[in-house]
């Protein structure tokens, strides 16, 4: 199982970006899937989850701004972010936990957040 998180890069605040996470391996419309997210100094936090049933979650820093989302067909897991604040500059990964209860992380893409 292979994840690749992109999209990532420099936004000015109040901006939007959508996230990528394509992949391959498994079928992703059965599995448990989420975002996190790193900021430098700081521990890797939950940001957002999308449970096989469409059921979504997130965090309170970020509810009503960011919307999680997948695409089974292109088995593709998206991060839509809007109104976006320095506070959400960071490394941002993927993860999928599998059938077996195994977790797969992506590699992370970077998001930063400045004026």
């Amino acid at each position: 199982v292979q994840l690749q998180a992109s999209g990532g890069g420099l936004v000015h605040p109040g901006g939007s970006l959508r996230l990528s996470c394509a992949v391959s391996g498994t079928r992703i419309g059965t599995k448990y899937m989420g975002w996190f997210r790193q900021a430098p100094g700081k521990e890797r936090e939950w940001v957002a989850r999308i449970v096989p049933g469409g059921t979504t979650q997130y965090a309170d820093s970020v509810k009503g701004r960011f919307t999680i989302s997948r695409d089974n067909a292109k088995n593709t897991l998206y991060l839509r972010m809007d109104s976006l604040e320095p506070e959400d500059t960071a490394v941002y990964y993927c993860k999928l936990t599998s059938s077996y209860n195994v977790d797969y992380w992506g590699k992370g893409t970077q998001v930063t957040v400045s004026s």
